[in-house]
């Protein structure tokens, strides 16, 4: 006994009607921007950068973010830190994502009992915090968002 197919189950028998709502386009990427807030992290996001990117841009060193112009048709900034973050740089970071609209995400890289203070430090300036141990997790999180 064969099960019918039903409309909604198959994009090529939409009506008229719902085929309006199909986007025809490719869908692009985010503009990301990647900020490392401490030495450790840099390392960690050096060795991301070199993988292939859409329009996200790299930022190993925080002294070398310019906000007022690295965030110049920017969709999100994503800061990277270990526990040797420190908050003034994520705040500074937070204050011109927002004045931009632009939703800011962290990422903590290291043990739990290690990084509680980076995560402390983060937690004010991040709409969305990662905390994890395995450094591979910041190329799957750009990869989720389509970085």
């Amino acid at each position: 006994m064969s099960t019918p197919i039903l409309a909604s189950s198959c994009a090529r028998a939409a009506t008229a009607e719902e085929a309006r709502y199909r986007i025809d386009r490719p869908i692009g990427g985010r503009s990301a921007r990647i900020i490392a807030l401490d030495p450790a992290a840099a390392d960690v996001v050096r060795r991301v950068a070199e993988l292939p990117w859409g329009e996200s841009r790299f930022f190993p060193d925080p002294a070398g973010f310019d906000p007022r112009d690295d965030l110049i048709d920017a969709d999100v900034a994503i800061m990277v830190a270990t526990a040797e973050a420190h908050a003034e740089t994520a705040s500074s970071i937070a204050r011109a994502c927002a004045s931009r609209g632009i939703m800011t995400a962290g990422i903590v890289l290291g043990g739990r009992l290690e990084v509680g203070d980076a995560v402390a430090a983060l937690r004010p300036y991040a709409r969305n915090l990662m905390s994890t141990e395995d450094e591979d997790d910041v190329a799957a999180v750009l990869t989720a968002l389509r970085a």
